[in-house]
């Protein structure tokens, strides 16, 4: 099998819907077996993608020191880029899945199959984006007299005359989270993995958040908690959590979306 062909491809119309399997309780923990299994089979690719998520970490912190607003606004970018830069993870994944060997062109190559239909998905998630980055800094807006000084630390956040900002931005963010998360949690593995359009993807994505809330919901605390405890040593324990999570994603979607 050439690198640059799509493997194991579900032949399906693209108005379809699939049908979903039940998950049990600890399916999240075998995806991230899974996960680590793959991260071990092609660990280069993995930390040239764990590399981007450390970048972009940096060089949200390099423009925290500048405009802190616009961080916070930014910061829903750095999430929502985070399904598009796991993308070559997924199609390392499949690759495995159909027993060759992935490769890392191969991999950033791999919206070329489906480019159209990743475009419209990245629309949607674009316009959730900026109306997430918007809400932002009405939020910010509302909640100071004027640009506050946090001389470039986020501790700064923490002081007891922020909580009001704190307690608003985290409602607004977990708002957006959510609908993000319901929308993507397996819809651009499916993209990739399926001749489907973007539409019947996510309307796949939210049928599987909303028919087994308990197991998705403690697969998002399983990725929050792991990129959340990456995060600490300077962004760099990304250059792990990131491949590992993108891998187990892959995972996710083929263990609870039927052929």
């Amino acid at each position: 099998m050439s690198p640059l062909e799509t493997p194991d491809v579900a032949a399906e119309p693209p108005s379809s819907l699939p049908p979903l399997r039940a998950l049990a309780p600890g399916a999240p923990l075998r995806w991230l077996a899974a996960g680590w299994r793959d991260f071990r089979r092609c660990p280069a690719i993995g930390l040239f993608y764990g590399a981007c998520f450390v970048v972009m970490g940096w060089l949200l912190l390099l423009v925290f020191e500048q405009a802190p607003a616009w961080t916070l606004a930014l910061s829903a970018g750095f999430l929502l880029m985070g399904p598009f830069l796991c993308l070559g993870l997924y199609r390392a994944s499949q690759v495995l899945e159909a027993g060759a060997k992935p490769a890392l062109v191969d991999s950033l190559l791999a919206w070329r199959a489906r480019s159209g239909q990743m475009a419209i998905f990245g629309f949607v998630l674009l316009v959730l984006e900026m109306l997430w980055g918007r809400a932002t800094l009405v939020v910010f807006a509302l909640s100071f007299d004027g640009m506050p000084d946090f001389r470039g630390s986020l501790l700064a956040l923490l002081q007891p005359a922020n909580l009001g900002f704190i307690a608003a931005w985290a409602a607004v963010g977990a708002v957006f989270a959510a609908l993000i998360y319901a929308i993507s949690a397996v819809s651009i593995p499916m993209i990739l993995h399926r001749r489907t359009d973007a539409i019947s993807a996510g309307l796949t994505s939210v049928r599987l958040v909303l028919g087994q809330p308990l197991v998705m919901a403690l697969w998002a605390g399983l990725i929050v908690v792991i990129v959340g405890l990456a995060l600490l040593p300077g962004f760099l324990g990304l250059l792990v959590a990131a491949p590992l999570v993108g891998h187990a994603s892959w995972h996710a979607y083929r263990d609870a979306v039927a052929d």
